[in-house]
């Protein structure tokens, strides 16, 4: 999938205001629309300028995308990082996974499934001349560890928002956020009043943060529960063993069953992300081969192929 240069398409540049921007959809509107236009590629063009320009006007998403296309020129292979769009805080309308849908593959795999994936249509509520301020929404990521423990931590949002001369900026601030013990991914807190403001005496709307974990050096994260993968010796995995096992709880102690093989997991019940029920750690055995970097260590592998006489091909015939 190639990156595609909005501000290229839309003949702008990067700090166009966004005046300018609505002015140049327009005119280019007028130059491609299928009903009008003579050129032969019309109705490609204008469906490339509504999509460049679906994105452009708002600022929540033009923000988003020039942080992650800072880096990028039109036309290169492009694939959007994970998490790419955590720490932005955005407003609660908008539109959906299903407007993705008339766009390209580019906007669905920026817009369609992640961006706004954790908006719930807050947006406002009026009554009479009163009007409940706007939910907002932004997706943050914790360590593991802070949710089998819970924690207290600070965490800094960019907000998008249009200076007093039409170009859109990012607004920074912190908040000091408790992170429950228990939380999973996915699961969302929330912070009464710290949307938008209310207008004409309303109430100020919510911030929803939806929580994801930062990638770990040895745990996989599905729901409660937990995938580690345990380096064994040959040893150990042939003649049986007690070893230690991380867990984000402490160590424990992991039977192993004499004869073990690679790949057959072993279940640590409950010992996963805390909750009711609570998940489970699944420990997948890894058999380590020591290196045969020493004469001795190359000496004793050579016995080993001597006296054991073992093909480990033997059931596949070969």
């Amino acid at each position: 999938m190639d990156f595609k240069d909005y501000y290229t398409i839309m003949g702008v540049e990067r700090d166009a205001t966004q005046d300018e921007i609505k002015r140049a959809y327009r005119k280019l509107a007028r130059k491609y629309h299928p009903d009008v236009s003579k050129e032969s590629d019309a109705e490609a063009r204008f469906k490339e300028v509504g999509e460049a320009y679906e994105v452009l006007k708002d600022p929540e998403k033009r923000a988003a995308y020039d942080q992650l296309g800072a880096n990028w020129q039109a036309g290169q292979d492009f694939n959007p990082p994970p998490d790419w769009d955590a720490g932005f805080e955005f407003s609660g309308g908008g539109y959906t996974a299903g407007d993705a849908s008339a766009y390209s593959d580019f906007f669905e795999s920026l817009f369609g499934r992640e961006f706004h994936s954790a908006h719930t249509g807050g947006g406002r509520q009026r009554h009479g001349f009163q009007a409940r301020g706007e939910d907002h929404h932004a997706k943050i990521l914790i360590d593991i560890e802070d949710a089998f423990r819970g924690a207290e931590r600070r965490i800094t949002l960019q907000a998008p928002e249009v200076d007093a001369q039409g170009h859109v900026t990012t607004r920074k601030h912190t908040l000091n956020v408790k992170i429950p013990k228990g939380v999973k991914q996915g699961q969302k807190i929330r912070l009464a009043g710290q949307g938008s403001p209310g207008f004409g005496g309303g109430p100020a709307g919510d911030l929803y943060l939806e929580i994801d974990f930062n990638p770990h050096s040895i745990y996989r994260v599905e729901g409660r529960d937990l995938y580690l993968e345990l380096p064994v010796a040959p040893w150990e995995a042939a003649l049986g063993a007690t070893v230690k096992a991380p867990t984000p709880g402490g160590v424990v102690d992991l039977k192993i069953p004499a004869g073990m093989s690679g790949g057959k997991k072993m279940r640590l019940k409950g010992r996963g992300i805390p909750g009711k029920p609570p998940g489970d750690i699944y420990v997948t055995p890894r058999i380590t081969v020591p290196p045969a970097n020493t004469d001795k260590a190359r000496e004793f592998y050579r016995r080993m192929e001597q006296e054991l006489a073992f093909n480990p091909r033997s059931k596949l015939g070969v």
